[in-house]
């Protein structure tokens, strides 16, 4: 468990120095750099002030609130209003990966700022589908490992004669459940610094102030299906807490970071173009993965959720409504 939560903070650590390094280069100009006279820094700047807390704060609200169920029985989950709203969280989370990240990782790596030949190769799916693949690998070994070290402690002999084997299934699936907690939020956090440092190194007022907005309902809604995969892991309280605690600041801490490196910051630059591209790119894979096989198909393909139409039905209409949500906010973030 802590060796996981090591990684986590280690790939976090290293993509927020990637992230600061590759953007904050005296690399000249391409021509794809556009002047900005009509920009407006003061104007930009009160909305970046106010974004550090307001963010802030809807990320802890969407994070906590399928935590709640200790409070709130309905909230607990395999509850019908936990799978309902899983269901709409897992949709937000899917409309990320498809329509936030993926297209903005194919956009800078198909930037003709990258002027090499090597770009040419369609380098966006292949990192995508690299990403998720290595996911799946992540998912497997960790839980084949997980039940090959548990063996002694949880076999039984069903019936005394035959000797089989059998490794206690809950303890398994626990584990399965928090590795998914784990590696969503990796997905997670690597696209929010980048978008965090997008608005603070926006010298527009207008940009500024619809990034703004829309981050507060895109922290909310991711928060809460990270929360939802957190309060199914039944983590420890400090597990519980630094998990929490990372997924709320890393966007502001990318807001912070944004408007540290704003007067040297080039987002034309090749290797800015490059790690953001890159980073995105595997975010989008491992978001799209996660929601799609260990969120929605695994609870979709529930027997509860199986044998009770009305809640499938109520399901479906939250999925598709998270991801519409999460659709129409990427017109602004």
């Amino acid at each position: 468990m802590m060796k996981n939560m090591k990684l986590l903070l280690f790939f976090i650590s290293i993509s927020l120095l990637l992230i600061a390094v590759a953007e904050a280069q005296g690399n000249p100009k391409c021509q794809c750099s556009q002047d900005h006279d009509q920009e407006n820094k003061a104007g930009a700047r009160k909305y970046k002030i106010a974004a550090i807390p307001a963010v802030l704060v809807a990320g802890v609200i969407g994070v906590l609130f399928p935590l709640l169920g200790k409070v709130f029985p309905s909230l607990r989950p395999e509850t019908p209003f936990f799978f309902v709203t899983k269901a709409f969280a897992a949709g937000v989370i899917l409309s990320t990966g498809f329509m936030h990240v993926l297209p903005e990782a194919y956009e800078m790596l198909n930037s003709p700022c990258l002027t090499s030949e090597a770009w040419e190769f369609p380098f966006t799916g292949f990192i995508a589908m690299v990403a998720a693949i290595l996911t799946l690998s992540v998912d497997t070994f960790a839980t084949s490992s997980f039940s090959k070290s548990h063996c002694n402690a949880s076999k039984t002999i069903p019936d005394g004669e035959t000797g089989e084997v059998v490794v206690d299934s809950a303890k398994v699936q626990m584990l399965r459940t928090r590795v998914i907690a784990q590696v969503l939020e990796l997905g997670i956090i690597v696209h929010s610094v980048v978008i965090g440092i997008s608005l603070g190194a926006s010298q527009s007022p207008e940009a500024a102030k619809a990034l703004f907005i829309a981050l507060m309902f895109h922290q909310c809604f991711e928060g809460l299906g990270l929360g939802g995969c957190i309060a199914q892991g039944k983590f420890k309280c400090l597990s519980v807490t630094i998990m929490s605690v990372f997924f709320a600041i890393t966007t502001p801490l990318g807001i912070v970071l944004g408007m540290e490196i704003a007067n040297t910051y080039d987002e034309s630059s090749p290797m800015a173009l490059i790690v953001q591209g890159v980073l995105n790119a595997a975010s989008a894979g491992i978001l799209i993965y996660m929601s799609l096989v260990d969120l929605l198909a695994a609870d979709f393909m529930h027997p509860k959720m199986q044998s009770n139409t009305g809640l499938q039905i109520m399901a479906h209409i939250a999925l598709l409504l998270g991801a519409g949500l999460m659709s129409i906010l990427a017109k602004w973030a």
